[in-house]
């Protein structure tokens, strides 16, 4: 449901699909006589500028119209790739909004705004997914500034019933004048389990009022429903809506089932019940996630594609499905999370379609560095009962595969999409003794910053938590984890670690994971920003690391090691500097592990790369010895909570400058604390203050800009950092 850019990847820039073999046959061959093109009169959706245009329309061709939309959506996703599951479950029920209501002056609200696809081609921009030179013109998500029909940018869940208040509260307190009529929240495809929707439900129920919630209920999240709420659910659906309890019914709202959420008919007249009505009232509809892919049944060995075409024989192109109802939801139709091999109904991969051109490709650092996460903690379960993975949703994009939910059992637990709860709930693990890891994406993990603040940080739970896609990225301005080390750098009391090798990131892992009690565990909280593009890279490839060549020194063992400082070279010695570390350490184990790692010895520049950011520092400090002469110190710093003060104090001796490399917003961020860590230690010999250079991103929203241009932009490139530093000589 979520984590996607607008650019028609996913938001770790990658077209990575795991498990797919070079070449193998794409799912489904959209017959291109039924795939309209643009500007070709002879199709419906062609001629679809406005809703007016979708009001025009005779009631006969509203059946068309929808498989025209779904034809281009499967098209549209084997060409750009998408949330194209989501949006095939909402094609008839966009059209039937359209149909009956007055957009915009009826507003309508998409939760997530991930299945709105179908509401932008319908509102003048069907060209941007039926040209592909026009893909680039819409995000993946309602955006205001596209299109006065899109009501805000929103790319997280569970927010579109308390906007949908908070419009209608103005327009009763304005009364006639205002210009603002029906108000549509459109909420479902697992959002309904964030917490926050709750909240709008209960203020809905209380403020009255004409107020529709449309619920898109698809049976589905992004890996199956997780939460007691989907029994009664499920007893709704199986009694036509009338079973109780009703959860809706007990917040005092009013309640209309429709059974035939793919029926454009039925919804049309479903919704022109309630167009007007005076009081909040929901209205479930019951959707077919997918609704157009494959409606073969599935089998649990199926590895690669198949070739069969679709074959478009019913009205609107949804076919029948047995892919429904599965004993236990994380099985989903055992597609085994390929991106490119979605089905209708429970299918975990048709959250996220890769386009085809991503076939073959190798895991992106998500998934790769998931997995090996996943894959050191398994052997632990049996001797650790305590030891527990959380996915608040989104398993599958983060590496935790569904072999490995199967294994590992009650060792793993998928809260839906309920972030705030998640980290709560792992607090609650700490307290009682067991080892909770959290895994999610880092723009997500932004809807969890008290719990991280009280819960987790003041009462110093034993929480580890893996932040996926942290740092610059291509993403769409929703999805992005340029601020993660700002947020999480600073939460007093957590440690964040940010390694720059797998080596590291496991032995990062298994010591913020080591049990209560271990001599050298951490006494609080560990988060764990998990390596990026840039490392992933690097690691495939050594001679992006021409200083080490991926070859660095052991991490220290203890913090006695003495810092030592060569006269003679002006420089310092990889070798021993290992320092201690300017914040309070109950014991040497989070000493040692906060220790910056000095892995060249040199003068002049000292580079120092956090993170994703640290190829970029050895790549310019060969960039200075090779057209300059200079052999720059390099330093990777390895976490980002504190400064160590010993090494800083070295680069004095036989350095001029100190240059910080990070991927994430310089304001607020890791950077300038160096810089005022010298601005707050002068020192009465001029000589010995070197003058600091701060490199990282500015402090701005980025909406699907390319990560080298990013990169050009805030000038984290070889040629911009070395010209930085020999300008200064």
């Amino acid at each position: 449901m979520r984590s996607a850019s607008g650019n028609g990847f996913d938001s770790s820039d990658s077209f990575a699909v795991s498990g797919a073999a070079e070449g193998t046959t794409r799912l489904h061959d959209i017959p291109p006589s039924i795939t309209p093109s643009h500007g070709d009169d002879s199709h419906l959706l062609s001629r679809i500028a406005s809703p007016a245009d979708v009001k025009a329309l005779a009631p006969n061709e509203l059946a068309e119209l929808c498989r025209e939309i779904r034809a281009t959506l499967l098209a549209y996703g084997h060409q750009h790739g998408g949330h194209i599951g989501s949006n095939l479950g909402m094609v008839e029920a966009t059209v039937a909004l359209h149909r009956v209501f007055d957009s915009p002056r009826d507003r309508i609200v998409f939760d997530v705004s991930h299945q709105s696809y179908v509401h932008k081609m319908l509102t003048g921009r069907a060209g941007a997914y039926m040209d592909p030179n026009r893909f680039s013109e819409v995000t993946g998500f309602t955006n205001p500034d596209e299109s006065k029909h899109d009501q805000f940018v929103l790319g997280h869940t569970g927010t579109s019933i308390s906007l949908a208040c908070g419009l209608a509260k103005t327009r009763d307190m304005e009364g006639p004048n205002n210009s603002i009529g029906n108000v549509i929240a459109v909420i479902g495809d697992g959002s309904l389990s964030s917490g926050v929707a709750f909240e709008g439900l209960n203020n809905a129920a209380e403020q009255g009022g004409n107020l529709i919630i449309v619920f898109n209920d698809n049976e589905m999240s992004i890996a199956g429903d997780f939460g007691g709420m989907y029994g009664p659910l499920a007893r709704l659906r199986a009694s036509g809506g009338t079973a109780q309890p009703n959860l809706f019914n007990a917040f005092g709202l009013d309640y209309r089932y429709v059974e035939a959420g793919n029926d454009v008919s039925a919804l049309v007249a479903a919704f022109e019940e309630v167009r007007d009505i005076d009081h909040p009232v929901v209205v479930h509809i019951h959707t077919l996630k997918g609704a157009g892919y494959d409606g073969e049944e599935t089998h649990a060995d199926r590895q690669t594609a198949s070739a069969s075409p679709v074959s478009f024989d019913s009205p609107t192109g949804v076919h029948p499905t047995d892919n429904v109802n599965h004993s236990e939801p994380w099985h989903s139709d055992h597609c085994n999370l390929s991106d490119h091999e979605p089905h209708e109904g429970q299918c975990e991969a048709s959250h996220w379609q890769n386009p085809d051109a991503a076939i073959g490709k190798p895991d992106d650092p998500r998934k790769h560095y998931g997995k090996m996460a996943m894959a050191a903690l398994e052997p632990r379960f049996a001797a650790e009962p305590g030891l527990v993975v959380i996915s608040p949703a989104t398993p599958g994009s983060n590496g935790i595969t569904h072999e490995f939910r199967e294994r590992a059992g009650a060792h793993y637990v998928d809260t839906g999409i309920t972030e705030s709860h998640a980290v709560a709930y792992a607090a609650g693990i700490a307290r009682a003794g067991g080892t909770p890891v959290v895994a999610t994406t880092a723009s997500f993990f932004q809807r969890a910053y008290d719990q991280f603040f009280q819960e987790m940080s003041l009462n110093r739970s034993r929480v580890t938590v893996l932040d996926f896609l942290g740092g610059l990225s291509g993403s769409d301005n929703t999805h992005s984890g340029a601020y993660d080390v700002t947020m999480f750098s600073n939460i007093p009391g957590a440690t964040m670690l940010v390694p720059t090798s797998a080596r590291d990131y496991l032995a990062d892992l298994a010591w913020a994971t080591a049990p209560a009690g271990s001599a050298d565990a951490p006494a609080g909280p560990v988060v764990i920003r998990v390596p990026g593009e840039a490392i992933l890279t690097a690691e495939r490839d050594a001679t992006l690391l021409p200083v080490t060549g991926g070859q660095i020194a052991d991490r220290p063992q203890s913090t006695s090691l003495p810092v030592s400082v060569s006269s003679a070279s002006g420089g310092i010695s990889a070798a021993t500097v290992r320092g201690t570390v300017s914040v309070t350490a109950q014991h040497a184990g989070v000493r040692h592990m906060l220790d910056w790692r000095v892995n060249q010895t040199g003068s002049h520049a000292a580079i120092i790369g956090l993170g994703n950011a640290y190829p970029l520092a050895e790549q310019t400090a060969a960039a200075l010895s090779a057209d300059y002469g200079i052999t720059a110190t390099v330093i990777d710093p390895r976490q980002c909570t504190s400064l160590d003060s010993d090494v800083l104090e070295s680069l004095r001796d036989g350095h001029q400058q100190v240059i910080t490399l990070e991927d994430g917003q310089l304001e607020g961020g890791w950077g300038e604390k160096v810089t005022a860590y010298y601005a707050n230690h002068h020192v009465s010999d001029g000589s010995r203050n070197p003058h600091v250079l701060n490199f990282g991103a500015a402090k701005e929203f980025t909406d699907r800009v390319p990560l080298g241009e990013l990169n050009e932009r805030y000038g984290l490139t070889v040629e911009q950092v070395t010209e930085a530093i020999t300008r200064c000589f």
